[in-house]
C-alpha cells in the first residue's frame, strides 16, 4: 500500500506534543492518520476496522499498549501494530515481540525511523 491509497494508521499517544508530532509526521509522509489520547479513546471510536496499522506507546493512562494489542488480537485485528516507549529493556523489547508487535522503537526516536517502521510494517514503498 502506497501513502494515502487507502486505510488510516493509528496512533495511540497520551502525550499531546508527542501524539501531534506523530499525526503531523504520518500526514506530511502522505499517510491518513487518527490520533487517540488513550486505548479505551481509540477502541470507542470503531475506527479500528478501517486501519492498516497501529503505532501505540507503551505507558498509556488505563489500558497499556500491550494490552491494546492483546484486545486487538481478541477481536480479530490483525493489523501491524508498533509500540514505542520511553522505558526500554530487554525484557520488555522481548515480551513485545512475543505479543506480536511489528516493531519497536524506543523514545526519542528520529522521524524517519518511526516511517521506516511503518512502511515496513504496511509494506509501503519510501516516498
Amino acid at each position: 500500500m502506497a501513502p494515502g491509497s487507502g486505510g488510516t494508521i493509528l496512533v495511540v499517544e497520551d502525550d499531546d506534543s508527542m501524539r501531534e508530532a506523530i499525526e503531523r509526521l504520518l500526514l506530511m509522509a502522505g499517510f491518513r492518520c487518527a490520533a487517540h489520547g488513550s486505548a479505551e479513546a481509540l477502541l470507542a471510536q470503531g475506527v479500528v476496522e478501517h486501519s492498516v496499522c497501529v503505532i501505540s506507546d507503551l505507558k498509556l493512562p488505563g489500558m497499556t499498549g500491550l494490552e491494546l494489542l492483546v484486545a486487538l488480537r481478541e477481536r480479530g485485528m490483525s493489523m501491524p501494530f508498533i509500540l514505542i516507549t520511553a522505558h526500554d529493556d530487554p525484557v520488555l523489547r522481548d515480551t513485545a515481540k512475543r505479543c506480536g508487535v511489528a516493531d519497536y522503537l524506543s523514545k526519542p526516536f528520529r522521524g524517519t525511523a518511526l516511517l521506516q517502521a511503518v512502511r515496513g510494517a504496511i509494506k509501503a514503498p519510501p516516498t
